[in-house]
């Protein structure tokens, strides 16, 4: 029978190794096989045993108190999004079992609302498969096409280093917002597919991965350089598609009278006819096949 997973004890681990000695105001005498702080010393910080601690890290005690994780979320810095995360992850709630859809499917109206906006715009998945885009998104990039997953893309496709110009930003960004969108929720196929084949060939997933970053995205400016257009700064805003399970749409647009709407007309102009199987009017989509689960 195979162990359950110890989310919480993993999350303990990774963050107290990101707290350094002088941050939590200790002095360093050296001698550290590891950077961040000891077992012990998160625990007197804490105001628990050290004992007590180890059987969290351990996963021998899933259940504490929300005043000890308060206290743990102090003593490892973490900001109101990653005490909610961790708070949740000592709740130790029962899971319901539930059947997930076998596919993703972008409804009707979305599609239809595609073609017509003026600015780049697709719908990804929960784990960032594009759904569907229009034709404005395939020529802002030629990787936001029907079928492609930007998780993959951005860590592994040479062309987006150059063409994100805060390409580490932007993959703190992803990584942070895949681990909080899926939560404990860690035996879905695709999520172990996904996160199997980056991290065996990404130093750079990997690392961002076991850091246990959280974070939701959020509506940004992010700077592109296109190889047609040059360099741009568009504002892009995310927007959950009510009746559906994390399927969000996506938009991407430039202020209106600077050179980067000029350049963004421009590239509407020469808009690439999307490739994928299924196209008419502008716009590309499938439905994205999940495998079926129960849990």
């Amino acid at each position: 029978m195979t162990e359950k997973p110890n989310h919480l004890g993993d999350y303990l681990r990774a963050r107290r190794a990101l707290v350094t000695p002088a941050q939590a105001g200790l002095a360093d005498r050296g001698g550290r096989r590891v950077p961040g702080l000891r077992r012990d010393e998160v625990a007197m910080l804490a105001g628990i045993s050290r004992d007590y601690y180890l059987r969290l890290e351990r996963g021998r005690d899933r259940n504490p108190s929300v005043q000890v994780l308060e206290s743990l979320a102090r003593v490892l810095r973490l900001d109101d999004e990653h005490t909610v995360y961790l708070l949740g992850l000592g709740a130790d709630k029962p899971r319901r079992k539930r059947r997930r859809s076998g596919t993703e499917s972008v409804p009707a109206g979305i599609l239809q609302l595609l073609p017509i906006l003026p600015c780049p715009a697709f719908v990804e998945g929960r784990y960032f498969d594009v759904l569907a885009a229009n034709a404005t998104a395939t020529a802002l990039s030629p990787r936001l096409s029907v079928g492609r997953n930007q998780l993959l893309d951005v860590f592994l496709a040479p062309e987006e280093r150059t063409f994100h110009l805060d390409w580490e930003g932007t993959t703190e960004c992803y990584v942070a917002h895949l681990r909080q969108a899926v939560g404990t929720d860690t035996d879905d196929h695709r999520f172990i597919e996904l996160v199997g084949e980056l991290s065996l060939a990404s130093p750079r997933f990997r690392a961002l991965w076991n850091r246990h970053d959280v974070g939701r995205q959020h509506g940004a400016a992010v700077p592109f350089d296109h190889p047609q257009v040059g360099r741009m700064r568009l504002h892009r805003e995310r927007f959950p598609i009510t009746g559906t399970e994390g399927i969000t749409l996506v938009l991407c647009y430039a202020e209106t009278g600077t050179a980067d709407a000029d350049k963004l007309a421009l590239l509407g102009s020469f808009a690439l006819t999307p490739t994928a199987s299924n196209s008419e009017n502008g716009i590309s989509w499938l439905r994205f096949p999940l495998v079926e689960r129960h849990d």
